[in-house]
C-alpha cells in the first residue's frame, strides 16, 4: 500500500528570512511580517507566530498592521527566492528520506515514503526525525503520513501537532472531521459549500456527485476522489542537475522477478560506468519502477561507504525484489545514485605480502537494508563519569573517536537504558545488600565488591552539585553478576534518596 508524507511549513517566508539573516535576525519574540502588493494595495503575505499572537494575519493591509503594532518589522516579499529555497529543501529531503519528493504548493513538501520508512526505524520515527531536523534548523514544521497525497496534505495542515500518523486503510475516517478547506479547494468553492450547510469533509462523502459537479465544476469531486484514493495523483519528483540516473523503457511490460533482476543488473552496470567516469561511489541508490497504471514501486538502499562494485550493488537491489509489486507490468525502470561521494581507485593488497584488512561494509550494508540503518551501530566512549552519559552510538564504520574506555574499574557488558529500582536490604553506609528483588525475582548475594563512588556533574545541572552514587559489583547464588548502586552516600540525604537501583548486567 502506498504511503505519503506531507510536510507543512506554515511560516516558510519569515523562517527563510530569519535563517538568511543569521546572527543579525530579529529576536524570536519580535513580530516579523512579509508584505507584497496585491493590485495597488500593500498587503501582508506572511506573518510569523509572534505576529499572529498580536492579531496580524496574511491578507491584512500593511497600514492596519502598522497601526495595531507600532514599530512592526516588515520585509518585502520575494516569491522567487522562497520557491528556490523550498526546492533546495526538497532536494535535501530527497537525499535523506525518499527518492520521490516534490514541492507541495508554496508552503510544503510531499514525500512518497512507500518502501523507505523501514530505513528510518518506521513511520513514526521518520516523522519525528524529519520534523526534529527542521525545527533544529529554525523552521516551524508539521508533518503527517497517510495513504494518499490529499489525505496527508489535509492532516498536516489541520490535525498534526506536530506529527500525525494515519493508520493504513483509515483515510475516510481521518478525513471526515476535517474542514472543507483541507481538500485544497478554491475559497469560492469552500464558501459555496458552507452556504449549502456543509461544514466538514465527512458531509461530502457519500453525496451524489452529479449535483455537486453541476454547481461547482469538476474540481470538487476530483479533489475529494484524490484524497480518498479513488483516482491517482502522481508526484513529479524534483531532480538535481548533476544526478546520475539510468532509465530503461520496455516495449512490453515486465513482471517476472527473474526479468526484473536481469534488468537491474544492466542498470547497475551502466550506472557504475557513469560513477567511474566521475570518480564517484554510490552511498544511496534509488530504483523506481513505473507501472502501466501510473503507480510507482520504490526500492532504496543505503551503503556504509562509497561503492561502485556492480556485483555488490546488484545483490543488494535484488534482495529487495520481493518488495516490488509489478501489478499488470512495469514499463519503465530507473536507477539513480541519489547520494554519491568521491571514490578513488586503489590497488588491492597482495596476499603474498600482507593480509588484507577485513572489510565488514558488505555485511553492514546487507543488514542495514533489511532492518534499517539506525539499527546497525557501534558504541563509542564519551568522557563522562556518569555511566549513562559515558557511551554513545555511532555509525558502524565511523572513524575511531580517539577516546578510551575506563580501565580502573570494570564495566558491565550490558548497560540498561536507565537504572531500574530494586528492593533490597543493606547495612549503611558502606555495605552491599544481602539480597535484592528485581523484576519480581528475589536474588540472594554470594559475594560483592565495592563501593565505587561516582559524583554528579555539577556543570550539567544544579541538582547534581551534591549528588553521589555508590556502585557495587554483586554475584547471586546462581552465579549471575550485576551492577547496582545506591543513590546517596548512606548518611546525608542531600547526596541522594538512598534508594537502590540496578544499572547493568555483566556477561
Amino acid at each position: 500500500m502506498a504511503r505519503v508524507v506531507s510536510v507543512f511549513l506554515p511560516n516558510w517566508p519569515t523562517d527563510r528570512l530569519r535563517r538568511k539573516a543569521g546572527d543579525t535576525a530579529p529576536p524570536v519574540d519580535a513580530p516579523f511580517v512579509v508584505s507584497g502588493r496585491v493590485g495597488n494595495r500593500r498587503m501582508l503575505t506572511a506573518v510569523d507566530e509572534a505576529a499572529q499572537a498580536l492579531g496580524l494575519r496574511a491578507g491584512m493591509p500593511v497600514s492596519k498592521a502598522q497601526a495595531l503594532v507600532p514599530g512592526l518589522l516588515i520585509e518585502p516579499a520575494d516569491p522567487v527566492a522562497d520557491a528556490d529555497s523550498l526546492e533546495r529543501l526538497a532536494l535535501w529531503m530527497l537525499q535523506r528520506f525518499s527518492p520521490i519528493v516534490a514541492v507541495d504548493q508554496s508552503d510544503g513538501i510531499v514525500i512518497d515514503s512507500t518502501g523507505t520508512a523501514h530505513l528510518h526505524g518506521g513511520e513514526a520515527a521518520m516523522l519525528d526525525a524529519l520534523v526534529g531536523r527542521l525545527v533544529m534548523s529554525g523552521l516551524s514544521a508539521r508533518a503527517a503520513v497517510a495513504d494518499t497525497w490529499g489525505a496527508a496534505h489535509a492532516l498536516a495542515r489541520h490535525a498534526a501537532n506536530p506529527t500525525c500518523l494515519a493508520v493504513p486503510g483509515t483515510t475516510e475516517a481521518v478525513l471526515a472531521p476535517l474542514p472543507l478547506e483541507a481538500l485544497r479547494l478554491s475559497p469560492a468553492i469552500s464558501a459555496g459549500l458552507r452556504d449549502l450547510g456543509f461544514a466538514s469533509i465527512g458531509g461530502l462523502i457519500g453525496q451524489p456527485r452529479a449535483p455537486l459537479t453541476r454547481r461547482f465544476g469538476p474540481e470538487l469531486c476530483r479533489r475529494l476522489d484524490q484524497a480518498l484514493g479513488e483516482i491517482a495523483e502522481p508526484i513529479e519528483p524534483v531532480r538535481p542537475d548533476d544526478l546520475i540516473e539510468i532509465r530503461r523503457s520496455f516495449a512490453e511490460p515486465i513482471a517476472a522477478a527473474e526479468t526484473i533482476a536481469r534488468y537491474i543488473c544492466k542498470l547497475v552496470l551502466a550506472l557504475c560506468e557513469r560513477l567511474e567516469e566521475r570518480g564517484l561511489g554510490a552511498r544511496r541508490l534509488d530504483l523506481i519502477c513505473h507501472r502501466i497504471d501510473n503507480d510507482l514501486q520504490i526500492v532504496r538502499i543505503g551503503l556504509a561507504k562509497p561503492v561502485r562494485d556492480p556485483k555488490r550493488l546488484t545483490r543488494l537491489l535484488c534482495d529487495r525484489i520481493e518488495t516490488i509489486a509489478p501489478g499488470l507490468g512495469i514499463e519503465i525502470m530507473s536507477l539513480a545514485a541519489t547520494l554519491a561521494e568521491p571514490l578513488a581507485a586503489k590497488q588491492t593488497a597482495s596476499s603474498l605480502l600482507e593480509d588484507p584488512a577485513p572489510d565488514l561494509s558488505g555485511l553492514i550494508d546487507t543488514l542495514a537494508n533489511r532492518v534499517g540503518a539506525r539499527a546497525i551501530y557501534r558504541f563509542a566512549p564519551v568522557p563522562s563519569d556518569v555511566p549513562e552519559r559515558s557511551v554513545r552510538r555511532i555509525p558502524a564504520l565511523a572513524d575511531d573517536t580517539g577516546a578510551g574506555w575506563p580501565s580502573h574499574w570494570p564495566r558491565p557488558a550490558r548497560l540498561l537504558p536507565r537504572p531500574e529500582p530494586i528492593e533490597t536490604l543493606a547495612l549503611l553506609p558502606d555495605h552491599p545488600p544481602a539480597w535484592f528483588t528485581w523484576r519480581g525475582i528475589r536474588r540472594r548475594m554470594r559475594r560483592a565488591d565495592g563501593p565505587e563512588r561516582i559524583f554528579g556533574e555539577w556543570w550539567t545541572r544544579e541538582a547534581e552539585r551534591t549528588a553521589v552514587r555508590d556502585y557495587f559489583r554483586v554475584e547471586d547464588e546462581a552465579g549471575a553478576r550485576y551492577w547496582i548502586f545506591r543513590s546517596g552516600d548512606g548518611q546525608d540525604t542531600a547526596a541522594g534518596s538512598h534508594r537502590w537501583f540496578l544499572h547493568g548486567v555483566f556477561g
